[in-house]
This record gives structure tokens, C-alpha cells and sequence, in this order.
């Protein structure tokens, strides 16, 4: 966004708008706003506005708004360390946004607002109106690619601080395959190099006069309640800028090396299950690029191809790419995020409208095992480990044959770590209409893979009590239990689907609209 004219007589202090960027270090808008507010002579004063609006309209589940509620009061703290204060609104709706942003930046004294931007349709004409609203009243607005290495955006778009201008192909046109958007993303990276910022100075200006607005951060939300009690959510997923570098710190030592063989393994403590903090910002990406890079051999363009350094390393640097990729996508392709198909003609599919084989596949009662697990990890943790997420995600989609976006809502709805374009990236991945998409003749075998990747069935019986008795060689399929003794002692559903009828519905689905 362009800078605006400023007026004379705005104050000297200057204004941080957190948003998904809920830390102090490695934090874009708030590193150039303190060093604009040392050249005014003034001092920061951070600022966040909760909406409960867009939580209902991007499905926010609770036990990620309670996690970013213990996050805005660890950074509270971190910020006030600084001699920085964090004024905390509520507004209903979003178009209040700006009216609010504005009394604010007036009561403060504020010349100038310092934002991160956001990528998502909705997001972008939010921070447009208060751009506009702004400048009118003479506040230069200044806005950074920080939630990505690399932000979407046009190849000029290139304003300070992390890169920008997207990834794109030589002739300008946005990627929709992931293995050469990778390829590009690595050599712009390791062409451009990138910067992790340090942490503010603290700020030696007299502490402005906060503005009316609230300073203590509510506990909850009404309307937004978790479904994972708070203790569980407070240990399973302690918040904040020091937790999640303990964590990435743990990961990077214990597990890194070994991601590559270990991240399928859902009963494995084998993957970072840092996704919650990169989602809420209380750790940038480019720290985790750093990270991995420093442990991995150090040379990106070596250890993405296969020449030097740590498989670990280089897997979970893809991962992050893969985050980057959902972005772009959402960003070029407007469309995924108004519940659209990526591939348009795959929205005249009919899907199964079936609310009560729905509901079973949301409770984990679909009598198979892998699947009912991951339902149940989700519904008493958040979270849900990511190859489970694809297997549960393709039975609702292929062997239901419900409609993909019904899982996708329910997904947002009860995760910590629910991000729009990920989140329908892996949902349009996993049912066939997405941009460089399982094909839809791909269809998970659900007992194959749970015989796969958890072959002695720990993470079934981690969730599934009713299965615990059940020897490994049988867990995944109780029912094909040798003796019938062991069978009738079984208390669990019955498969609720035939698998082979279920995959000749799906191609002949699929087959229909792509000869339509």
C-alpha cells in the first residue's frame, strides 16, 4: 500500500496494529514502527481489535480464540517489558474496524499506524477502509509482509522488510502446481536471503496516555467457548512468544533429524506441533527457517535438492513451503475462499446430503479405526496429526461422499491451528477439486493406512478406548478378527460404509463433470 500524505498536526506517537503477529521479535510492523517513532521522537503504542464478527465468519474454533487470548496477555507483558502498552478493543463488526482504529490513533496522538498485512478477500478490503480512513484523517499508514518468507502480493510490491512481490512464474502468472512453485520459492530465497528482525529496544519516551479503550485482555469471549477444557488447552498448548520458541527450540533438537521418517508416524512425538503458533504469529516463519537451516547444513539451495545437509531438515522446510504454496493460492484464487472449488468443475458435483452418517464421521463412530481416532483427537485436543487429517478428510469426502466443504467448516470450527488457505488447500487436496489435487481416482484405503503408519495401533488406543484390548494384528480391522469370540467382545461400530461401492460412486462422480 502506498504511503499517504501526513498532516501536521497529528501527535508524534505511532501506532502498532496486531493482528497475526502476536510477538515481539521478528516482527515487522513493530520493528519500522519503533524506529518511526524514535525519528518523530515519540513513542508505541500497540493496539488489537477483536471482531467477533470475523470469528463467525471464518468458523474460528474456541480453543484457538482461547489460545490467542493467553497470547495477547503473554505479550502484554513481553510489550509493557519494552515500555510499550497494548490497548485492546472489541468491536462487533467489521466495518467498525476503522472508525475504531481512528479514535484511537487520535486519542493517542498518533501520526502514523504500522500494520502486517493479511491475504484473504474479506481482510484486504477491512484493511483498505482503514487505510482510507486513516489517511483522510492525516495518519500515514505503512504496511509489511511478515506472516510468510515470501508474501503474495504483485512482483512490485516489495515494501520494507520481509519479502514480498510473490511467487510467481516467469511470465507472471501465479503457480498451481506445488513442486515448481517450491523450486521458485527456494531460489528466490536463497537469491534474496532473508532477515530475521531483533527485538525492539526498549523505548525510552515518556509512556503515552493510553486511549479509552480496554487494556486488560478478557478471558473469553462470548459465543466462542472451547470445546478442550482450560487446563487441557493450557498445557497441551501454553502460550506465547517464550513457549513457542521452547518448543521450536525441543523440536529442532530432539526431532528435526529424524522428521523425514518420523512425520507420518501419528503416535510418534515426531513432528514440531508448532502450526498453533505460526497461525496466531507468536513465531514468525522466518525464525523456523532460520532454525532449521542453521541445523540442518545451512545452504538452502543444497539441502532442498537433495546435495548437502539434513532429508529432516529439508522435509520440514517443505512443509513450510506448503504453507507459502495455500497462501498464494488463496491470494491469486479468490474463489477457494468463498466455498468455491478450485477446479470449477467440480462445484456441479452432487454430493450425498446425509446428516446422520455426517455426524458419525464428526463423533469418530465410523468403525474405522484411524479415522475415529483422529475425530477424537481433534474434539479432545484441537488438533489432529496432519497425515491423519488427510485420511479422515478423504473418507468424509470420497467414501461419504459428503461434500468436502462440510469437513473443511468442521475442521475450522475445532482447531487451534484452523488457517483459511491451508485448511482448504489440504480439504480440496484430499477430495479430488483442488489445485494440484490427489486425483479422484486416489482414494485412501483408511485400514491400510492405519496398519501403515501406526502398525501397533498405539495411537488407536490412545483414543479409542473400546480398542485397547484388540491384539495389533487385528486393531485397524477388529472386525476381521480371526476368532468370533474376539469379534462379539468388540464394542465398536461396525465399517458404516462398503469401500468398494463407495469408490465406483466417486469415479463415476468425477467422471460425470469432467465429460460435462
Amino acid at each position: 500500500m502506498p504511503r499517504r500524505k501526513e498532516s501536521s498536526r497529528q501527535g508524534r506517537n505511532v501506532l502498532v496494529w496486531f493482528r497475526r503477529d502476536l510477538r515481539t521479535s521478528d516482527q515487522t510492523a513493530l520493528h519500522f514502527a519503533s524506529l518511526d517513532a524514535q525519528a518523530r521522537g515519540g513513542a508505541v503504542i500497540g493496539v488489537h481489535v477483536l471482531c467477533p464478527q470475523e470469528i463467525r465468519d471464518h468458523d474460528e474454533a474456541g480453543v484457538k480464540i482461547d489460545l490467542r487470548l493467553r497470547t495477547l496477555r503473554a505479550l502484554t507483558d513481553d510489550l509493557a517489558a519494552l515500555g510499550i502498552p497494548l490497548v485492546h478493543a472489541v468491536v462487533p463488526r467489521r466495518a467498525q474496524i476503522a472508525s475504531e482504529l481512528a479514535r484511537i490513533a487520535e486519542e493517542g496522538g498518533c501520526a502514523a499506524l504500522h500494520f502486517n498485512r493479511e491475504y484473504e478477500v474479506n481482510e484486504r478490503a477491512r484493511d483498505e477502509a482503514v487505510t482510507e480512513r486513516l489517511a483522510a484523517r492525516g495518519v500515514a499508514v505503512r504496511s509489511y509482509h511478515d506472516h510468510y518468507v515470501i508474501g503474495p502480493g504483485d512482483a512490485d510490491d516489495r515494501p520494507p522488510g520481509a519479502n514480498g512481490g510473490g511467487v510467481r512464474k516467469p511470465d507472471g502468472a501465479a503457480y498451481t502446481v506445488f513442486t515448481p512453485f517450491q523450486k521458485r520459492w527456494v531460489a528466490m530465497v536463497a537469491e534474496r536471503g532473508f532477515e530475521v528482525l531483533p527485538r525492539p529496544r526498549r523505548q525510552e519516551a515518556a509512556l503515552p496516555k493510553c486511549p479509552r479503550s480496554e487494556t486488560t485482555i478478557p478471558q473469553r469471549i462470548a459465543g466462542c467457548e472451547s470445546h478442550v477444557s482450560a487446563a487441557a488447552a493450557a498445557e497441551l498448548w501454553p502460550a506465547g512468544e517464550k513457549a513457542a520458541h521452547k518448543r521450536l527450540s525441543r523440536f529442532i533438537e530432539e526431532h528435526l533429524a529424524q522428521y523425514h521418517e518420523a512425520r507420518d508416524m501419528p503416535a510418534i512425538d515426531g513432528v514440531s506441533r508448532l502450526s498453533p503458533y505460526l497461525n496466531c504469529g507468536a513465531i514468525s516463519p522466518r525464525q523456523c527457517l532460520r532454525s532449521a537451516l542453521d541445523a540442518g547444513g545451512g545452504d538452502l539451495g543444497a539441502l532442498m535438492s537433495g546435495k548437502g545437509g539434513s532429508s529432516g531438515a529439508a522435509k520440514w522446510i517443505g512443509e513450510l513451503i506448503w504453507r507459502e504454496f495455500y497462501a498464494h493460492v488463496a491470494y491469486h484464487f479468490p474463489r477457494v475462499c468463498m466455498h468455491r472449488a478450485f477446479k470449477v468443475a467440480t462445484d456441479r458435483i452432487a454430493w450425498r446430503d446425509d446428516e446422520g452418517d455426517f455426524e458419525r464421521w464428526c463423533a469418530g463412530e465410523t468403525g474405522f479405526p484411524i479415522v475415529d481416532a483422529g475425530m477424537r483427537q481433534l474434539r479432545e485436543t484441537g488438533w489432529m496429526h496432519n497425515r491423519v487429517r488427510m485420511i479422515t478428510a478423504m473418507f468424509l469426502a470420497k467414501d461419504l461422499f459428503i461434500d468436502w466443504r462440510r469437513g473443511e467448516q468442521f475442521f475450522m470450527r475445532h482447531l487451534i491451528d484452523g488457517d483459511l488457505a491451508s485448511n482448504n488447500g489440504g480439504w480440496q487436496w484430499a477430495a479430488g477439486t483442488g489445485t494440484d489435487a490427489a486425483p479422484y481416482f486416489r482414494i485412501f484405503n483408511p485400514t491400510s493406512q492405519g496398519r501403515r503408519f501406526d502398525p501397533d495401533g498405539s495411537y488407536v488406543r490412545r483414543y479409542v478406548p473400546e480398542l485397547r484390548a484388540v491384539d495389533a494384528s487385528a486393531i485397524h480391522a477388529p472386525y476381521e478378527a480371526r476368532s468370533p469370540e474376539s469379534r462379539r467382545a468388540v464394542n465398536y461400530p461396525k465399517p458404516m460404509v462398503d469401500r468398494s461401492r463407495a469408490r465406483e460412486r466417486v469415479i463415476r462422480a468425477f467422471k460425470g463433470v469432467r465429460q460435462g
